[in-house]
């Protein structure tokens, strides 16, 4: 379920003052600048509490309708199976009906297959969404109150080197879940809002 992104807001409140050095002496790299790794949000384990709340709740409504999709392609693909190996050997007039039948299974599944997933993606967006605004907050926050001046996601920037100490990922997501519990998730977008495409939509069913 690694499929959820969040956009890092960065708190961005002085500009770096580059002083007089020597061309021997160059300024020293400033030190509140930090980088954090969005994708360990969804982490199965040791991500964001409500976010992992937030996607099991929809693979919970979605795994009957998976199930039943599961159970339709199995049943085409038996047919499909028997037509062959009986095509030789029974009337063409069969053939034709029983072909007929699994066409029409195939469509079934095709459009059942395309609502889910516009469905899966609707909801997704209607419980995600609102989560990543009040992440993206809390990362600001989080940033301000430690005098982070530039905090870099390196799920979005390419980073060549990164100092261990400079990752504040892991004491984010404890500090989120500690003051954000997964019971007091931010509410659902309204069905009626447009809605909004995650950085990277979930793909499922």
């Amino acid at each position: 379920m690694k499929v959820f992104r969040i956009i890092v807001a960065v708190a961005a409140v002085a500009a770096f003052a580059i002083l007089a050095q020597t061309q021997t002496r160059p300024a020293p790299p400033p030190s509140n600048v930090a980088v954090i790794d969005s994708s360990a949000f969804s982490d199965d384990k040791a991500g964001i509490a409500r976010v992992m709340a937030g996607m099991q709740q929809i693979e919970a409504k979605y795994q009957p309708l998976r199930a039943e999709l599961r159970g339709m392609r199995d049943r085409l693909s038996t047919l499909r199976a028997d037509i062959q190996k009986k095509r030789q050997v029974q009337d063409p007039k069969l053939t034709a009906q029983q072909t007929d039948e699994a066409d029409r299974l195939e469509v079934q599944i095709k459009r059942k297959a395309e609502d889910a997933q516009a469905g899966y993606q609707r909801d997704s967006v209607a419980v995600l969404e609102p989560l990543q605004k009040d992440i993206g907050e809390a990362v600001t926050a989080y940033a301000q109150s430690r005098g982070i001046t530039l905090l870099i996601d390196v799920n979005r920037v390419p980073v060549v080197y990164a100092a261990a100490s400079m990752d504040i990922t892991k004491d984010f997501i404890a500090d989120y879940n500690r003051t954000h519990p997964a019971g007091a998730a931010p509410a659902a977008a309204p069905a009626t809002r447009p809605a909004a495409t995650p950085a990277k939509p979930p793909t499922r069913p």
